[in-house]
């Protein structure tokens, strides 16, 4: 990233703290909606709940756990990675990978995979901890990585998706792609399934790769700037993409949220919504949430709407995911709220983390993992009333 754009990104961050000072207890000109009683009929009912450590250290990071082979990986900013047993909360290992960790939990091949702010990504060995190896790669890691067929997969802030080898961190292949002069702070996590990569970038372009080689199949637009100022123009798109069956679901900032055939590159739906906190798909419906913190329910099949729920605006909701009959999201005071997938409404409540909540939330085996900006890990799981 040259410099000029190094500086628009920093005083992108600046001017969007600055327009969400109530994060600070300050005035605002929207402030987030006050929370008011509501008529619960469900219930969390926390199974465990384990401290990680210092969190995200104050900085505005979403740092998701992972959860595979009836284990949780979690980590904090300050460098530990942990492991912990997803029925029990039991600590299975620690280790101090002695970096500043700036993306999330990633694992496959074996591998449990963190990157950071000085452009490296630490594989540990997933059964215990031990470093495997770590690689130097082109920029900050705020993604996810992703690995499969002998491969890690990691989207860098200077737009470039790197392929490296699950075995030793060399190098396999680049997919460099235009970085726009301003972007939001954030970086899609490329989803790794079935031999394929799929990968938004902040030109609001969606790009299905090879994993192998890194070649592109097909790239298609999610969204197109438009305006004349560059922040008019951002586009980006900072959420990770989601997969059901043969069709990919993904949402832009400033954008759309659209329905692609995952063949041929084929736009199927599309709906004008802007989103930095992403999407969530189930059986029926997608699951969007928009800048204003509204959460949309849309037909999968056609994007029609279903519902909306506006109860929890300004709130800097994470990304919506069903969970049994609700859909879930989690909010910047650490409440986590749910809400019927029939209609939206609003029928349960708890509190996770008083420092707020960031990370996107994880649901397996219809438990709910929420990572809060303190450090704390919880899993619920819910009872209807």
């Amino acid at each position: 990233m040259n410099r000029f754009a190094q500086i628009a990104v920093v005083l992108l961050v600046v001017v969007w703290m600055s327009g969400c000072s109530w994060l600070r207890g300050e005035d605002n000109a929207t402030p987030p909606t006050e929370l008011t009683e509501i008529q619960a009929r469900a219930k969390l009912d926390k199974v465990w709940e384990r401290d990680v450590g210092a969190g995200i250290d104050d900085q505005f990071l979403r740092i998701r756990p992972a959860v595979a082979g009836g284990s949780v990986f979690a980590a904090e900013r300050k460098g530990k990675v942990r492991a912990f047993d997803a029925a029990t909360g039991k600590e299975l290992w620690v280790t101090d990978t002695q970096i500043e960790i700036s993306s999330g939990v990633g694992v496959g091949e074996s591998l449990v995979l963190v990157g950071n702010s000085d452009a490296e990504v630490v594989a540990l060995d997933w059964r215990d901890g031990h470093e495997v190896w770590r690689s130097q790669l082109s920029s900050e890691v705020l993604s996810v990585p992703g690995a499969d067929q002998g491969t890690v997969v990691i989207q860098t802030v200077d737009g470039k998706l790197t392929g490296l080898n699950a075995s030793d961190g060399s190098r396999l292949w680049v997919f460099d792609r235009t970085v726009p002069v301003l972007s939001l702070r954030g970086t899609a996590s490329p989803m790794v399934t079935q031999g394929v990569v799929i990968a938004g970038a902040d030109n609001g372009k969606l790009a299905v790769l090879d994993i192998t080689k890194g070649l592109p199949a097909w790239e298609t637009s999610v969204a197109v700037p438009h305006g004349r100022s560059e922040l008019e123009r951002m586009v980006d798109i900072d959420a990770q993409p989601q997969v059901w069956g043969k069709t990919i679901y993904s949402v832009s900032y400033q954008g759309r949220a659209v329905a692609i055939e995952g063949e041929s590159g084929r736009i199927l739906w599309s709906r004008d919504l802007s989103s930095a906190a992403g999407l969530g798909v189930d059986l029926s419906n997608v699951y969007v949430t928009d800048d204003m913190s509204h959460v949309w329910a849309l037909d999968r099949d056609n994007g029609t709407s279903l519902w909306k729920q506006d109860k929890l605006a300004n709130r800097t909701l994470t990304a919506p995911v069903a969970i049994g009959d609700y859909v879930a999201v989690a909010d910047f005071e650490g409440y986590v709220h749910l809400l019927a997938r029939s209609d939206g409404e609003l029928v349960g409540r708890a509190r996770a983390d008083s420092k707020g909540v960031l990370a996107p939330l994880i649901v397996d085996s219809e438990v709910l993992y929420v990572y809060g900006n303190g450090g704390t890990l919880t899993a619920y799981r819910i009872a209807g009333n």
